[in-house]
């Protein structure tokens, strides 16, 4: 009988001061997502819209609370009384059919970029409020499950992408073989490579992976960079899942710096991205580059690549029984060869070691690049570069847990990169939200991570000075 008695109750009363949506109400104002899409509206024409603030935030509170379903999520709304609060509702109004929402969605949205400056517009918010700065940043990325059947494809040839960096591969190797003193390779024009890969029947954009330790099937990459002090993510994008790793790191590392103003000094990343492209492009931002270690391969009962040892002013390379292998060519591919003499190894006590081929002649390759991926090695087992890439499990492999866990990131709610990038965007935009809301709660809070830049701004500088004289010194 009490439940049918009637009762004099705000809404406002019923949501308990400590809740996450009040946090969240009173650290971001989302009244900047009207203003942003209001060329997308009609002013004098058809039914009254949905408010579009309060269509973020139903949007938003899906990926909050990790609910995957529209209808569920309108379901939840009908009977929580903190969501309603939150879009600013009252506790009889009606709530919005989930079909409007979805249809805004795919028809008014579709092409829009309003979910990226959704995004950008929390970022700089976490930047003003001293959250972020982009000093340091991680990067990373997790794989989704495309809604397609691993079992339902077509083979095609497809013409494969050069990469960004060969103009700047191509002028490097043209310098190294002019200080070599030998001519600049023939200009070419090979035909365009192509490779055979699995198309998704169901959803062509998503790419079929085959990683060690990793499931097989059709998937999405969700490429995520985070700052290091805490874990606001910076940084979002998608691609099919047989892109590497390392294909749009430098691009997105860009894309922050122009739209944030990032002063990156520093980068932690894992051992997918230790290419010497990468290491190189780090060195010519400027950005102390710290990268996990990746074992090479080996074949059993031979020497290991770390026995012949380069010397660089020699500019040789020393085999484990001595024998210094000289300079022969730069190729296209842009790895200089290092060849020994013939002579030499058919007498060598140790050649079943190191070679087998027919001509008694040990090629060794280094790449023209190879002298920053050693010194970004050396970065990874100096103090601070420990200490930036233990930040590393703590910053975007949590980001990545969180989300999995939290907030429905497992799986693509939808077909094709567009979507499953604008589900990627709304899930950071959320966890962003989140994080921002509950540290700007905790105030006074003391930042045990604030003296790292400082920290790691001195140690550049040192690095720098030190390179310069080593510098000098090579030249005299």
């Amino acid at each position: 009988m009490q439940q049918q008695e009637m009762e004099l109750v705000s809404i406002e009363a019923l949501v308990p001061e400590k809740h996450l949506l009040r946090k969240v109400d009173l650290a971001v104002d989302f009244s900047f997502i009207r203003e942003r899409v209001k060329h997308l509206y009609c002013e004098d024409n058809g039914r009254p819209a949905l408010d579009p603030v309060v269509l973020f935030k139903l949007l938003l509170l899906g990926y909050l609370y990790g609910v995957r379903s529209e209808r569920q999520l309108m379901r939840e709304v009908e009977v929580n009384v903190a969501y309603r609060w939150f879009l600013g509702l009252r506790l009889r109004d009606k709530v919005p059919d989930a079909s409007t929402l979805s249809q805004n969605r795919r028809r008014r949205f579709s092409e829009s970029s309003i979910y990226q400056e959704i995004f950008d517009e929390i970022v700089l918010l976490a930047v003003n409020k001293g959250l972020a700065s982009g000093t340091v940043l991680y990067t990373d990325s997790t794989h989704l499950k495309a809604n397609a059947n691993k079992n339902k494809y077509d083979l095609a040839q497809v013409q494969v992408k050069p990469q960004e960096y060969l103009a700047a591969l191509e002028a490097a190797i043209t310098e190294d073989r002019s200080e070599h003193g030998k001519k600049p390779l023939k200009p070419s024009e090979p035909e365009p490579e192509t490779k055979e890969i699995k198309v998704s029947r169901t959803d062509k954009d998503s790419g079929y992976m085959v990683r060690d330790g990793k499931p097989k099937g059709f998937f999405y990459l969700d490429h995520r960079t985070v700052d290091g002090r805490h874990a606001i993510i910076t940084d979002t994008h998608v691609t099919p899942a047989n892109v590497h790793d390392s294909v749009p790191y430098l691009g997105r590392l860009d894309r922050q710096r122009e739209r944030f103003r990032f002063d990156i000094r520093a980068v932690g990343v894992d051992a997918g991205y230790a290419a010497a492209a990468i290491t190189q492009g780090l060195e010519e931002r400027n950005i102390y580059g710290v990268i996990g270690y990746r074992t090479p391969t080996h074949r059993d009962g031979y020497f290991y690549t770390r026995e012949y040892r380069y010397d660089e002013k020699l500019d040789v390379y020393i085999c484990p029984n001595g024998q210094l292998l000289s300079y022969r060519t730069t190729n296209r591919e842009g790895y200089r060869q290092y060849h020994s003499d013939p002579d030499q190894c058919r007498n060598c006590p140790v050649r079943q070691k190191c070679t087998q081929s027919s001509n008694s002649t040990k090629v060794v390759t280094r790449h023209v690049w190879e002298s920053s991926k050693e010194r970004a090695d050396q970065h990874r087992l100096n103090r601070v570069g420990k200490r930036i890439y233990k930040r590393r499990k703590e910053t975007v492999e949590r980001s990545f847990a969180d989300a999995k866990q939290l907030h429905g990131h497992r799986y693509a709610r939808m077909r094709g990169l567009t979507r499953v990038q604008q589900q990627c965007l709304l899930a950071a935009t959320a966890q962003n939200i989140k994080k921002i809301a509950l540290m700007l709660s905790r105030n006074g809070e003391e930042d045990s991570l604030a003296t790292l830049p400082a920290l790691l701004n001195a140690y550049i500088g040192l690095v720098q000075r030190y390179q310069q004289i080593s510098a000098a010194n090579n030249q005299n």
